[in-house]
Formats: C-alpha cells, sequence, structure tokens
C-alpha cells in the first residue's frame, strides 16, 4: 500500500495496464454501448465520448466492466461518466483509455475510475508521487475522501 492508502498499480497483461481493484478483470473485450443493447451476453461496454451514459444506468446489473475512452486529454466528458455511473450505483470497474495523463490519475481515482489503460506508459515512480500530491481534498467525490473542512468542522458535517 502507498502511503496515500491507494493501492500499488497491480501487473497485468497490457503493458501499460493499471489497475486498483481485487477483483479478477473481465475476461471479454467490451463492445460499442449500441453494440451492447444488442448483445444480451454481452458484459463489457466501451463508452466513446459523446455517448450518453445515463443509457447503460438501467443494465449496470449485468456489466462487470466499463470502458471510457479519451480521445484528447483535455477531452473531460469521460470523468463525468465515471461519476455518472458511480452515483448510479455501479461497483463494477471503470476502466480509463487512450490520451490519459499521469498528472490526471488521482483526479480520474476520486470520479470512480479504478483502472487504466493509457496510450503512453505510466512511469511508477511519477504515479506514486502524483497520486500522494495532496494529502487533503475539499470536496466530496465518487472515492470515500473526507474534505478538509468536515475534518477541521465535523459538526458542520451534518447540518
Amino acid at each position: 500500500m502507498a502511503e496515500s492508502g491507494n493501492p500499488i498499480p497491480q501487473a497485468a497483461s497490457e503493458a501499460n495496464y493499471l489497475r486498483f481493484r481485487e477483483d479478477s478483470p473481465a475476461d471479454e473485450p467490451a463492445v460499442s454501448l449500441d453494440s451492447f443493447f444488442e448483445q444480451p451476453n454481452a458484459v463489457s461496454v466501451r463508452i466513446e465520448a459523446g455517448d450518453d451514459p445515463q443509457r447503460l444506468i438501467p443494465h449496470l446489473s449485468r456489466v462487470k466492466l466499463v470502458e471510457v475512452d479519451f480521445p484528447k486529454f483535455r477531452d473531460g466528458r469521460g470523468f463525468s461518466t465515471a461519476r455518472i455511473l458511480r452515483e448510479a450505483g455501479y461497483t463494477g470497474e471503470i476502466k480509463a483509455t487512450g490520451d490519459v495523463l499521469v498528472d490526471l490519475v488521482y483526479f480520474m481515482r476520486r470520479c470512480g475510475f479504478d483502472s487504466f489503460a493509457p496510450d503512453v506508459a505510466i512511469d511508477p515512480a511519477v504515479l506514486e508521487a502524483c497520486l500522494n500530491r495532496y494529502p487533503h481534498v475539499y470536496q466530496h467525490a465518487a472515492d470515500d475522501a473526507v474534505p478538509i473542512w468536515q475534518l477541521r468542522h465535523p459538526e458542520l458535517a451534518n447540518g
């Protein structure tokens, strides 16, 4: 375990694959959102930029993996996709793929991503530094981190 409580990424068959989960990875390739609805046995789905993740919510009970594509690092729609799915109660794996930058992994984890398949390999030492850079958070997110204001003023948390 890293000092921040974040697990060290698990090794996987893909050279650039980082995973922060204890369960087994999905062994089926992800299909597009439209194909997912056409294939009743599909358990892995890929959401592209511009897809509406809310279409998936009624089907979350059969989903083991959601891959969210980041075509460009500056396209933040994937952050919202992960947050929407987590807030809808999805507990399965959410993997960020594509143009995933190491300095965004911390924030992606806060939104609900728990695995990553970036186009470019991430240096483990740089990843560890990024994951431990901020000892406190300022707002609630999909993770369990307690905001600094709540640590300082616990009496305000329930009010």
